[in-house]
C-alpha cells in the first residue's frame, strides 16, 4: 500500500470513529433538554431524575466526541497537505465557524448546565441545555457546509496566480443545494439516533425494574425515546428523498453507483430498485436477484418513468469531458469572475491547471456503495419496526416482562447509529474518484513528501488510542446504564449555595 492508500484508511478509520459519537450528542442533547424543561414546568421528581440520568450519558458520549474529532484537523495538514493548500481558503471559513461560534457555545453552556445545579435560576438552567443543543446543531451546519463543497463545488473562484481556489461567496458556501438537503437529513437522523438510545436504555431498565416503583418513569421514558425515533424517522425518509434527487443532479454516478446500474436503460424504459442483487468479483456488473420497478427512476427524479444514466455512459462522458480539459472553473481574470476551460487555465508558472489524463478510474467502488446504501435503508428501517412495536405493547399503561426484549434494548440504540455510518461511507465513497466532485482527484490531494510508513505509524497509534477510548467509553455507559437514575433529591435553592464554595464534578 502507498502512502495514498495509507491515508485514505487512516481518515475513513478516524472520521467513521469520530462519527459514531456525533449523532448520538446531538440528538440526546436535545432529548435532556425536553426533559429538563419538563421538570422545570411540572416539579414532577421523575424528570429531574431523567434528566440528571441521562445527562451523565450525554456527557460520558460529548467528551469522547470532543477527544476523537480533534484528531481529524490534524490529518489535513499530515497527510493531505495539497488538498489543503487548494482549498483551505474556501474549507477554513465554516471550520473556523464551527469551532469559534458552535463549539465555544455548546461547550461553554454545557459547562455551565454541569456546574449549574443549585447554582443558577433553574429556568436560566435549563436554558443552557438548550443553548447547548443549538451548538450541536450549528455545528453540524458549518461542518456539512465543507463538506457539501466537497461534494458540489460553489462559491469559490480559481486564481491562476496562487495556484488556489479562493473564496469567492460565503453565502453560496453555507446555502449550497447539497447542504440544504443534507444538513436536515443529518439533523433528524441525529434526533433518530438519540431517540433510540433512550428506548434502548428504557427497554433495558423497564425490565430491570419491572417490579418495582422506578418501572413507570422508565417506561414512560422509553415510549418518549420510541416516539422521537419514530417521528424523526419520517423525517429521515423525506429529507433522504429530497438528497437523492439533488444527489443525482449534481453526482450522477453516486446515484448509478448506489444501485450498481451499469448500463442506461433504453429510451422509455424505466429504471428499476434492488432489493438484493449479485455483482461480479471485478465488481464489472450486476444481476439484480429482487427488483422493484422504477423506483430508482423516482428516487433520482421524482417520476417512476424518469431517465437514469447508467455507470458505463457516465464513467465515459466524464473520462472525455476531464480529459481533454473542458471542464469548465470560474477563473479570476483582470479582477472579474470568469467561467473558463479548465485547459485554457495557465498558471503563473506556465503550467497548466489540473491535469485529469492520470487519474486512475471515473467510478466509485461499487459494491461498497452499493451494499452500503441498502445496510443504511435496513438499519433504519428496523429502528422504525422497534419503535412501532415497543409503543404497540406499552400502549394503555402497560408493561414489559418478556426478557426477549433484551436483544431489542441492545439493538436499538446500535442500529441508527450504524444506519449513520453506513450512510456516511456510501456518500464519502460514491464521491470517488475526487476529493473536491469534479476539481481536485483524490489521488493528486495526498501531501507529497510524507512517506506511507509515517501514515502508518500514526494510523497504527491513533488505531491504538481510539481503541482504548473505545473500551472506556463503553465501560462508562454501561455502568452507569445499569446504575440507572439517582434517587430524588430536591434541588439546592441558588440563595442557599455558598458562593466559595469549589465547583467539583466527578463521573
Amino acid at each position: 500500500m502507498n502512502a495514498l492508500d495509507v491515508a485514505r484508511w487512516q481518515f475513513a478509520i478516524t472520521t467513521v470513529y469520530h462519527f459514531l459519537f456525533v449523532p448520538i450528542t446531538i440528538g440526546l442533547s436535545g432529548v435532556v433538554a425536553a426533559f429538563h424543561t419538563a421538570w422545570v414546568r411540572t416539579h414532577n421528581p421523575d424528570w429531574l431524575r431523567l434528566t440528571k440520568f441521562f445527562g451523565k450519558l450525554f456527557t460520558i458520549n460529548f467528551a469522547l466526541g470532543l477527544v476523537t474529532g480533534i484528531v481529524q484537523e490534524f490529518q489535513f495538514g499530515m497527510n493531505w497537505s495539497t488538498y489543503s493548500r487548494f482549498v483551505g481558503d474556501i474549507f477554513g471559513a465554516p471550520l473556523a465557524f464551527e469551532a469559534l461560534l458552535a463549539f465555544f457555545l455548546e461547550s461553554t453552556f454545557l459547562g455551565l448546565w454541569i456546574f449549574g445545579w443549585g447554582r443558577i435560576p433553574e429556568k436560566l438552567h435549563m436554558w443552557t441545555m438548550w443553548l447547548t443543543h443549538i451548538g450541536t446543531v450549528l455545528s453540524a451546519y458549518f461542518i456539512l457546509a465543507a463538506n457539501s463543497f466537497m461534494q458540489h463545488p460553489v462559491g469559490y473562484v480559481f486564481n491562476p496566480k496562487t495556484g488556489r481556489a479562493e473564496m469567492h461567496d460565503f453565502i453560496a458556501v453555507l446555502t449550497n443545494k447539497v447542504q440544504l438537503v443534507t444538513f436536515p437529513h443529518v439533523i433528524t437522523s441525529a434526533y433518530m439516533v438519540g431517540g433510540s438510545v433512550v428506548m434502548g436504555v428504557g427497554i433495558y431498565l423497564m425490565l430491570k425494574h419491572r417490579d418495582g416503583a422506578d418501572g413507570a418513569m422508565y417506561r414512560r421514558a422509553t415510549r418518549i425515546g420510541a416516539i422521537v425515533a419514530l417521528v424523526a424517522s419520517v423525517g429521515v425518509i423525506i429529507s433522504g428523498d429530497s438528497q437523492g434527487k439533488i444527489m443525482t443532479e449534481v453526482q450522477p454516478m453516486k446515484m448509478a453507483a448506489a444501485e450498481a446500474l451499469y448500463d442506461t436503460p433504453a429510451d422509455g424504459t424505466c429504471a428499476n430498485f434492488s432489493v438484493l442483487s449479485i455483482g461480479s468479483l471485478d465488481g464489472s456488473k450486476a444481476t439484480t436477484i429482487i427488483p422493484v420497478p422504477c423506483l430508482l427512476s423516482f428516487l433520482a427524479t421524482g417520476s417512476f418513468s424518469g431517465h437514469v444514466d447508467g455507470i458505463n455512459n457516465l464513467k465515459q462522458s466524464e473520462a472525455a469531458y476531464f480529459s481533454t480539459g473542458d471542464a469548465k472553473v470560474p477563473v479570476l481574470v483582470d479582477g472579474k469572475v470568469v467561467d473558463t476551460a479548465i485547459k485554457d487555465v495557465k498558471l503563473d508558472n506556465g503550467k497548466t491547471l489540473l491535469d485529469y489524463t492520470n487519474m486512475p478510474s471515473y467510478t466509485p467502488n461499487i459494491p461498497l456503495a452499493y451494499w452500503m446504501f441498502r445496510f443504511m435503508m435496513g438499519a433504519g428501517f428496523l429502528t422504525m419496526a422497534f419503535a412501532v412495536g415497543l409503543l404497540w405493547v406499552t400502549r394503555a399503561g402497560k408493561s414489559i416482562s418478556n426478557k426477549r426484549w433484551m436483544w431489542v434494548a441492545i439493538l436499538t440504540p446500535l442500529l441508527p447509529v450504524f444506519a449513520n455510518s453506513f450512510g456516511w461511507i456510501f456518500t464519502e465513497i460514491g464521491r470517488q474518484p475526487w476529493i473536491v466532485y469534479g476539481l481536485l482527484g483524490t489521488s493528486s490531494a495526498v501531501s507529497p513528501t510524507v512517506s506511507a510508513a509515517s501514515v502508518w505509524f500514526s494510523m497504527i497509534v491513533y488505531t491504538l488510542v481510539y481503541a482504548v477510548l473505545a473500551v472506556v467509553e463503553v465501560k462508562l455507559f454501561l455502568t452507569y446504564t445499569r446504575h440507572g437514575a439517582d434517587p430524588f433529591e430536591e434541588p439546592v435553592n441558588p440563595k442557599d449555595v455558598d458562593e466559595d464554595q469549589p465547583l467539583q464534578f466527578a463521573y
